[in-house]
C-alpha cells in the first residue's frame, strides 16, 4: 500500500476517468488497503470508523423496533444449505467451501456463509412452537464470503462486512408489513443520515433474491450517473419454514408454518457515499458518519496562546461533536488538504488575530463557504452548519439524479438515451423477461426496480409494444 500511496500524487479528475478517481480516493484518504488474498480488502480505521457510524445508527433504529442481535456460525454444513433448491442454485456460483480439517478431509462439506437464512430457519426450527413465541426480530452483523470474479473496494468483494436481518412472523401480512418498514427505515436512513436520495421500488422476478417471493430495493445515483443498489429488504413467505419444517400452534389450535423476511445493508454503503457526494479533492463525508466532524487547524501556532486556545476550543467541542486538533508541525495549507481529502464536513481555524477579536473561521467542506464565527456562539453555530452541508450534499445529489433521469417510450428513443450518457430512464414495462433480456443485450440496461410511486407514462411495453403492466427505471449499475 505504501508504494501504492507514494503513485497517487493527485486526484484524477472523476470527469477525465470516474473509475480511477475512484480508486484514488479510496487510496489517498486511507480507506482500504489491499491484502494477499485475492479479493479481500483490510478495512483501515477511517474507513473502519464510517462503517461503525453507520452501524451505531443502523443499530440503534433496528433496537428501536423490537429486534435483536444474535450471532450465527460462520459455517454451513452441505446438506442444510441443499434443503432450499432456489436458495441452494442461486448462491452455488459464489460460494466458498471448505473440506479439509487440519490435515484430514471432511465427510461433508462447509460452506462459508454468503448469507444465513439456512442458519436462521435451523435455529428457528428449534424455538418456535406457539404463536406466542413470534414474531422472531433478530439481526446479525458479520462479514460473509461470495466468491466475485472481479472485485473494487467496497463496491465487490469476496469477504464484506453487513447486517443480516431475519425474521419470522404469524402471518403474511406481518411478514410483509416487515419487509416495507425495514426497507423504509433504510430508505431514511440513507436519505437523512447519508444526505443521499434513494427510489424504493421492487426488484423483478429476474432481480429477486434467490428463494425470495418477492425482493425491494432502494437504489440510488452515483455522481457519474450509475446505479447502486443500496439496501434490500425480502419477503420470503412460508417457503423456507416448510422447507425446514419449522411449525407452529396457532391460534386455532393447528399447526401453521411462520411467515419469513429478511434484509441487509453492507459496507458497500461507504463506497456510495464515496461515488454520491466527492469531488477531484476526495472525500465529502456527511456529518452523521465523518469519523471527525470538526478538524480545529491552529495558525500560526508557534505564537504564544495560539495552541493553547485551539485545545481548549477542541475540548469545547468535544461535547456535543466528534472532533480532532491537528496540533502537528505540518504547515496550515498541507491541512488543509489533507482534511479536504478525508472529507472533514467543517475546518476550525483559530490564529493570533481571530483570539484577539474572540472569534474564529469556520470552513464547509461540501461548499467551501466561509464565515467568521464569534467563539461564544460555536455550540448554536456548529450544529446548524453541520445540519446545512448534510442538506447541502442532499440537494446537490437529487439535482444530479434529477438532472440524469429520463423518459423513453420507445426501444429506439431508449436504446439512444442509454448510449448518450449513464441515466436512470423511465418507461412501461410488459412485465416479460425476454423483454429485460433484450434491453440488456441491445442498450446495455438492466431493470433497477418498479418503483412504489408510479406513473403512467405511456400504455405500451417500451421494448415489445404489448400492453404495460408497470412503470420501471432502468440504468447501468455498479
Amino acid at each position: 500500500m505504501a508504494d501504492n500511496k507514494k503513485m497517487v500524487r493527485e486526484i484524477t479528475s472523476m470527469e477525465d476517468d470516474f473509475a480511477q478517481w475512484y480508486t484514488d480516493v479510496v487510496k489517498k484518504a486511507e480507506l482500504v488497503d489491499y491484502s494477499s488474498v485475492r479479493g479481500c480488502m483490510v478495512i483501515r480505521p477511517y474507513g473502519w470508523a464510517i462503517w461503525e457510524n453507520i452501524q451505531k445508527i443502523l443499530d440503534a433504529r433496528f433496537k428501536a423496533t423490537g429486534h435483536e442481535n444474535v450471532a450465527m456460525p460462520l459455517f454451513i454444513p452441505e446438506s442444510l444449505l441443499q434443503k432450499e433448491k432456489d436458495h441452494v442454485e442461486g448462491f452455488a456460483p459464489e460460494v466458498a467451501w471448505v473440506t479439509h480439517g487440519g490435515s484430514e478431509e471432511l465427510t461433508e462439506r462447509l460452506c462459508v456463509r454468503p448469507t444465513s437464512e439456512t442458519l436462521f430457519c435451523e435455529h428457528y426450527s428449534h424455538i418456535i412452537h406457539s404463536y406466542r413465541d413470534l414474531p422472531k426480530l433478530y439481526n446479525q452483523w458479520c462479514s460473509v464470503v461470495r466468491w466475485e470474479k472481479t472485485s473494487r473496494p467496497f463496491l465487490r468483494s469476496v469477504e464484506f462486512y453487513w447486517q443480516e436481518g431475519h425474521t419470522m412472523h404469524e402471518t403474511a401480512e406481518e411478514a410483509m408489513e416487515e419487509t416495507e418498514r425495514m426497507l423504509n427505515l433504510y430508505a431514511d436512513f440513507c436519505e437523512h443520515e447519508l444526505a443521499m436520495p434513494v427510489i424504493r421500488g421492487q426488484k423483478t422476478d429476474k432481480e429477486k433474491f434467490a428463494g425470495a417471493q418477492a425482493t425491494y430495493t432502494i437504489e440510488a445515483m452515483m455522481h457519474d450517473g450509475k446505479a447502486l443498489q443500496s439496501g434490500t429488504s425480502h419477503y420470503f413467505g412460508d417457503g423456507f419454514a416448510r422447507a425446514f419444517d419449522i411449525t407452529f400452534t396457532g391460534r386455532d389450535n393447528t399447526l401453521q408454518y411462520p411467515h419469513q423476511t429478511s434484509w441487509g445493508m453492507s459496507t458497500r454503503l461507504i463506497g456510495a457515499i464515496i461515488m454520491t457526494h466527492g469531488d477531484d479533492n476526495g472525500l465529502v463525508l456527511p456529518p452523521a458518519v465523518a469519523p471527525i466532524q470538526v478538524v480545529v487547524i491552529p495558525v500560526a501556532q508557534h505564537k504564544e496562546g495560539v495552541l493553547e486556545k485551539a485545545r481548549e476550543l477542541a475540548d469545547r467541542l468535544s461535547r456535543f461533536c466528534r472532533v480532532k486538533i491537528d496540533d502537528s508541525d505540518n504547515s496550515a495549507g498541507w491541512k488543509y488538504a489533507e482534511y479536504e481529502m478525508k472529507g472533514v464536513p467543517l475546518r476550525l481555524e483559530i490564529g493570533p488575530r481571530d483570539i484577539e477579536e474572540n472569534q474564529c473561521v469556520l470552513v464547509r467542506r461540501d461548499n467551501r463557504e466561509k464565515a467568521f464565527v464569534s467563539l461564544d456562539a460555536l455550540e448554536e453555530t456548529i450544529p446548524r452548519l453541520l445540519e446545512s452541508v448534510r442538506q447541502g450534499l442532499y440537494d446537490k445529489a437529487l439535482a444530479n439524479r434529477e438532472a440524469r433521469t429520463v423518459t423513453a417510450t420507445t426501444l429506439e428513443e431508449l436504446v439512444e438515451k442509454a448510449g448518450a450518457q449513464n441515466c436512470f430512464i423511465k418507461t412501461m414495462w410488459c412485465g416479460d423477461e425476454a423483454c429485460e433480456l433484450k434491453l440488456k443485450e441491445v442498450a446495455g440496461v438492466t431493470s433497477r426496480c418498479m418503483p412504489f410511486a408510479q406513473e403512467h407514462l405511456a400504455d405500451t411495453c417500451v421494448c415489445c409494444g404489448r400492453p404495460a403492466k408497470t412503470m420501471i427505471y432502468w440504468g447501468k449499475a455498479y
